[in-house]
C-alpha cells in the first residue's frame, strides 16, 4: 500500500521478481535467516519465536530479550539506541570494525520483528538506478512492438501505457517504501560515493521517492533502517544528523564466550573461552585485518566440525584460514601459537 502526492492510496503489485545480484541492486531476506544463521543451522539451535510488532517493544531491555530470543546478544547501549530508532523513527547509523555484529543486528532486527529485510549493499559507482528504480526497457519494448503487431495509433495513449507502473523496477530503496513493515539494510555505506549520500539522505528526510513520470511516492508507514559503515572514509555530518548514531566496539571475553555458546551451543564452553581470549589476544596484534565476532564463530564452527576439544597450538595452525584471511596475518602470528594460547 503506498500514498502519491494527491493522497490516493494504491496496492502497487511488484514488476520485477528476479533475483538482483548483492554487487548492487539488493535483495529482500524474506526468509529472516542470515548467512551465518543458515550455514549452522543444525550447530547453532537458533529457537523459532513469534514476532512482535515495533509498537509492542516497551523498552530497550524487552529489544534485548527479543534480539536475545534470535541469539543476538547486545549491551545496554546499543538496545537503548535500537530502541530509539524505533520509537522515534529515525534511521539507526551503526559504526565500527568490520566483523562486530552491525548487518547481523539489522538481520535479526527483521527476524524478530517479523519483517522482510530489504538489502542494499553498497559499492563504488552506486547510483539512483540501482538503489531506486528503473525503468524495464525490454518489456517497454516488447509493448511498443506488441502495440505496433495489433494497430495501435493513438500515440498519447501509448506512451502513457509505457510509463504505467508496471514497468518500474522497484530496487531497494523504492522496495523499502513499498513494504510495511520492512527493515531497510543500507550496508556498507562508506564503500558508496558522495552522490549517492546525497540522495539517500533525500529519502530519508521524509520517506519519499519521485518519479516524474508517476508523481511522488510515499511510503505510508516507513521502514526501519540500519545504515552501517566500516568507517573507511567519513560519511557526511547531513546524513548523520538524520540519523542516531552508535558505535560497536569488539565485545568483552566475556561476552564473546556468551555468543559463541549461544549461537554455537555444540561447542564446549572450554574450547569457546579459548577461542574467545585466542581472538581477544590477536586483536592487540599489528594486523591487517584483526578479527571480529564472525571470525571468532567461524574459527568455532571449524574446530567443532573437526572434533576438537581444545583450541592447542597444531589445531590453530591448519585452522587459522578460519580467523585471519591475510597471508601476512599468519605468518605474523604462527610462530607465536604457544604464548598466543598459553595463559588463563
Amino acid at each position: 500500500m503506498m500514498l502519491l502526492s494527491d493522497g490516493t492510496k494504491v496496492n502497487f503489485p511488484y514488476s520485477d521478481n528476479r533475483k538482483t545480484s548483492a554487487a548492487g541492486q539488493g535483495n529482500a531476506d524474506t526468509s529472516g535467516r542470515c548467512a551465518i544463521g543458515v550455514r549452522l543451522s543444525s550447530l547453532r539451535g537458533v529457537g523459532e519465536t513469534e514476532p512482535a510488532t515495533a509498537d509492542e517493544v516497551g523498552s530497550p531491555a524487552e529489544l534485548a530479550d527479543l534480539l536475545d530470543r534470535h541469539a543476538y546478544l547486545c549491551d545496554e547501549g546499543l538496545a537503548t539506541a535500537c530502541f530509539l530508532a524505533l520509537r522515534m523513527g529515525r534511521p539507526l547509523f551503526l559504526e565500527g570494525e568490520a566483523g562486530v555484529g552491525k548487518t547481523e543486528l539489522a538481520k535479526t532486527l527483521a527476524r524478530g520483528l517479523g519483517a522482510p529485510l530489504i538489502r542494499l549493499q553498497c559499492y563504488e559507482g552506486l547510483d539512483a538506478s540501482q538503489a531506486l528504480y528503473d525503468w524495464d526497457f525490454p518489456r517497454q519494448l516488447l509493448h511498443l512492438r506488441a502495440a505496433e503487431a495489433a494497430g495501435v495509433s493513438d500515440v498519447t495513449r501509448l506512451e502513457g501505457e509505457l510509463y504505467d507502473r508496471r514497468f518500474l523496477l522497484a530496487r531497494p530503496l523504492l522496495r523499502a517504501l513499498e513494504t510495511a513493515p520492512s527493515v531497510l539494510l543500507v550496508d556498507e555505506l562508506d564503500r558508496a560515493d558522495d552522490e549517492f549520500e546525497a540522495f539517500l539522505l533525500e529519502v530519508l528526510s521524509d520517506f519519499t521517492i519521485t518519479v516524474p513520470e508517476l508523481g511522488t511516492i510515499r511510503a505510508e508507514r516507513p521502514p526501519v533502517v540500519v545504515v552501517t559503515s566500516n568507517r573507511t572514509r567519513e560519511v557526511h555530518d547531513a546524513l548523520k544528523r538524520r540519523c542516531l548514531y552508535h558505535w560497536l566496539e569488539h565485545p568483552t571475553f566475556d561476552r564473546e564466550v556468551a555468543i559463541i555458546r549461544r549461537r554455537l551451543p555444540g561447542a564446549a564452553e572450554r574450547l569457546a573461552g579459548q577461542v574467545a581470549r585466542a581472538a581477544q589476544r590477536l586483536r592487540e596484534h599489528d594486523l591487517l585485518k584483526p578479527p571480529g565476532v564472525a571470525e571468532s564463530l567461524d574459527w568455532t564452527e571449524a574446530l567443532v566440525a573437526l572434533g576438537a576439544r581444545d583450541l592447542d597450538p597444531g589445531t590453530a595452525a591448519v585452522t587459522l584460514g578460519a580467523v585471519l584471511k591475510y597471508r601476512e596475518d599468519q605468518q605474523r602470528v604462527l610462530g607465536g601459537l604457544g604464548a598466543l594460547l598459553g595463559g588463563g
